[in-house]
């Protein structure tokens, strides 16, 4: 391992994810956040088992308890001293296009909820784990990455509970970038624009051959160049589709 600090990575799951945690876990130890254990359990073994370290923690980034218990059990893992040199957000509200007048209030609050309460709860937790690593001088600057989507700039018709969610996550990254940039913390949204090559998606855009999707291993490769980028660089915001894609 590079270093003692750790990186963590919330909504990991098929796709962007879990490519992340495997970049990641090149260089350090991994905190794998997800409600559902089966969405990391498979991740952190094939992690550990071919050399590297990962622990997961079931975590409702949308409840403070639960990020709170999250943040206990790391400590007690890696030390109360333990310093962060990545914290990734790509847990998501939900996708789902529906008419406004048919739309519920549960389902919109549930947008809300993961990608702006959780954004604002995750950088709440993580960030005095980043600013340890600034303290550690920490290898590469210390980087705080939210994935956003089309809809975190472009609010289409339909879409309003998953665009809401997704605007209010890019305004916390934004503030938070110009808030913790000068301590030293790089804070970067990540517009994904297009669909991502997963088996859930497999039968999407057929039509268009593979090069019309996304490829989640070369999203990570992204962000793990914006945790790379020295202090005289950093990117705020960064926007990655397919040739293809209409944008």
């Amino acid at each position: 391992m590079a270093s003692k600090l750790i990186a963590i990575v919330a909504g990991v799951g098929a796709g962007t994810g879990a490519s992340v945690a495997r970049k990641f876990a090149a260089a350090y130890p991994v905190v794998l956040l997800a409600r559902n254990p089966e969405n990391f359990k498979s991740l952190a073994e094939e992690i550990n088992s071919s050399g590297g370290k990962a622990i997961g923690i079931s975590t409702d980034v949308s409840d403070s308890k639960s990020v709170q218990n999250a943040v206990e059990i790391i400590k007690k893992e890696f030390g109360p001293d333990v310093g962060a040199a990545a914290a990734i957000f790509n847990a998501s509200g939900g996708f789902q296009r529906k008419p406004f007048l048919e739309l519920s209030e549960d389902s919109f609050m549930q947008s809300l909820a993961v990608s702006a309460t959780g954004g604002f709860l995750f950088s709440q937790a993580t960030l005095p784990f980043l600013l340890k690593g600034v303290q550690q001088k920490s290898q590469h600057p210390p980087s705080l990455i939210f994935t956003g989507a089309t809809a975190s700039v472009k609010s289409n018709a339909q879409m309003s509970s998953f665009s809401t969610g997704k605007w209010a996550l890019r305004a916390l990254s934004q503030s938070l970038a110009r808030e913790f940039g000068p301590k030293g913390v790089h804070v970067s949204h990540a517009i994904i624009d297009g669909v991502i090559d997963i088996s859930r998606t497999r039968e999407w855009l057929k039509e268009l051959g593979p090069e019309a999707k996304l490829n989640a291993d070369g999203i990570a490769n992204d962000y793990w160049y914006l945790h790379t980028q020295p202090v005289t660089n950093f990117t705020w915001e960064l926007d990655l589709r397919p040739a293809v894609e209409k944008w």
